[in-house]
């Protein structure tokens, strides 16, 4: 018999979120069954998606679903393969799952998907060679179709998606404007990732007129984490025939409830502009070119793996809280 422990959600959040609306609950495995699969969690990864999937809300889609209460949480988690009944694994495996939140499981086999470290980082494949990486790269490459030379703006550049992105505009030939919240992060961004301009978000008090300064010409791409007032300015600042990825919605994410759209929406049409949003998994075709890509730019050196840490399984709410505080860089793990 194996023991684990698992989060789950004790009660929906009334406003913000807080540790009483979570409980650690210990339980018993039973070895795995015909066909089965057991797994020990060595990583597990904390997402803004879900914060609003802690409220009751309609679903568009199964990653948007609603958590249940008195349930374990999910979200994407990393493990090894400590018993098998099932020949496609073996133990020692190593694999990924939707089974984040606790610390092992049994699961059948076409709920694991094989990980081959294939020379990068292990965490790499929790992050910028998983489909967060994938996610930017759709973006930027198919939905915002970039070219050399273009001028980027990324928002929320400093999270997982926003630094793959920024990363991937540069080595594409693009001049990259970047925004996050802070001095550490603005640093970030222009020393270790070399973006051509960074905008501390909450150090201005307008965005628009900042971001107008940092392109005096305009932008041409627009890569979009955060929607609210950020799109707005990127709105006003695009070049005609301009392009919108738009990925996530950040600034929604803390309310429950849907925010309202921007006010100058009839910049896309006075300007000729193209809005695209994309969920990666309708990508998955691009997903071999990527790859090829970044391990090109891994064993040049020109990609950096960029990772905050939680230690512990009962560190985890506190780390979903975090990345609603802003303070992690890049992708915000747990280890196990």
């Amino acid at each position: 018999m194996t023991f684990s422990r698992e989060i789950r959600l004790k009660s929906r959040p009334q406003g913000q979120p807080s540790l009483d609306n979570f409980e650690i609950v210990s339980v018993k495995l039973p070895p795995p069954g015909s066909g089965q699969i057991q797994v020990r969690n060595r990583l597990m990864s904390v997402d803004p998606y879900m914060r609003g999937r802690l409220f009751a809300k309609n679903a568009i889609n199964p990653q948007s679903r609603p958590f249940e209460i008195g349930a374990a949480l999910t979200g994407t988690a990393m493990g090894e393969v400590m018993a098998s009944n099932n020949p496609a694994f073996k133990v020692g495996d190593l694999v990924k799952s939707q089974y984040g939140w606790r610390e092992a499981y049994n699961a059948s086999a076409n709920e694991l998907t094989s990980v081959t470290p294939d020379g990068l980082p292990l965490e790499a494949y929790m992050a910028a060679a998983g489909p967060i990486g994938l996610t930017a790269y759709v973006g930027l490459m198919r939905a915002a179709a970039i070219n050399p030379g273009n001028v980027v703006f990324v928002s929320a550049a400093a999270g997982a998606v926003g630094a793959t992105a920024c990363q991937i505009a540069k080595l594409q030939g693009c001049k990259v404007i970047a925004s996050a919240g802070g001095p550490a992060k603005i640093r970030f961004l222009k020393e270790e990732l070399g973006v051509d301009e960074a905008i501390d978000y909450k150090a201005i008090p307008d965005l628009t007129a900042a971001l107008h300064h940092a392109a005096p010409d305009g932008i041409d791409v627009y890569f979009d984490n955060v929607g609210g007032n950020h799109l707005e300015a990127a709105l006003e600042v695009l070049r005609p025939r301009g392009r919108i990825a738009l990925c996530g919605l950040i600034s929604g994410y803390a309310d429950p409830d849907i925010s309202s759209g921007p006010r100058n929406m009839i910049r896309m049409i006075t300007k000729s502009l193209m809005m695209m949003g994309f969920e990666v998994f309708d990508h998955m075709d691009m997903a071999p070119a990527y790859h090829d890509a970044l391990k090109g730019w891994h064993a040049r050196g020109r990609f950096k793996w960029v990772h905050t840490f939680r230690d512990g399984l009962a560190s985890a709410p506190e780390a979903l809280f975090a990345v609603y505080r802003g303070e992690n860089l890049g992708k915000m793990l747990v280890r196990l």
